[in-house]
């Protein structure tokens, strides 16, 4: 990643993804780099691949399709939390194609293919997360 492109403006950043960036890994990279340990993710944008995933409930297991083409991102949002001493980000988004189509899902990757303007809420405090056997899901963990 060059140097990511953002403004700080008190407990906001404003950030621009670049063409090429993968949104997930680069969040992850920025997060980690300005020490933000809890917050808000929101954003639009474009991307021309991308991975969603849907969890089920009954196998408790994520089924992942790829998504590719030109799309809009309609929506990206999300949170900042930890999970041992990590960042952890929980993305969905909502992708429109050409046709009108709209697909989305839990987020595992896109990658931009004009820009992603990006907002991160920063919230004073930290909450972790917690594998929960009874869901199969990493839940806030609150102490």
């Amino acid at each position: 990643m060059d140097k990511l492109d953002y403004r700080r403006f008190k407990d906001k950043y404003i950030v621009r993804l670049q063409k090429g960036e993968e949104v997930v890994e680069t969040l992850e990279k920025f997060v980690k780099e300005e020490k933000i340990r809890l917050g808000r993710i929101t954003g639009i944008g474009a991307t021309d691949n991308a991975t969603v995933g849907f969890f089920d409930t009954k196998e408790k297991d994520y089924h992942s399709k790829k998504l590719t083409g030109d799309m809009e991102i309609l929506n990206l949002s999300g949170n900042i939390s930890e999970m041992e001493g990590e960042p952890y980000l929980h993305l969905h988004i909502t992708l429109e194609d050409a046709k009108g189509v709209l697909q989305g899902g839990h987020l595992n990757s896109a990658v931009i293919s004009a820009t992603g303007e990006i907002i991160i809420d920063v919230i004073d405090g930290v909450v972790g997360r917690n594998y929960d056997d009874e869901t199969g899901l990493n839940l806030f963990e609150f102490e």
